[in-house]
């Protein structure tokens, strides 16, 4: 897991926040698959994948800070 130390921490920012609001028009991704999960419709594997990859960012920001935060 050390390629994950190795992730500049700025772009990785950068890159989270552009993948939790793409697209941004007409509504970001995560808000659209956000809304068919809690009404049941989200079956389709392609929207599920669609999910995890915009939150893909994120967990590599939340891993790569628990790392640093640990180091220190």
């Amino acid at each position: 897991m050390h390629f994950i130390d190795r992730i500049p921490l700025a772009p990785l920012v950068f890159f989270t926040l552009f993948m939790l609001g793409a697209p941004f028009v007409p509504e970001p991704h995560l808000l659209e698959k956000m809304r068919m999960l809690s009404e049941g419709t989200l079956v389709h594997a392609i929207d599920i994948f669609d999910v995890f990859w915009h939150l893909l960012p994120a967990a590599l920001l939340v891993v790569r800070l628990a790392r640093k935060r640990r180091k220190a």
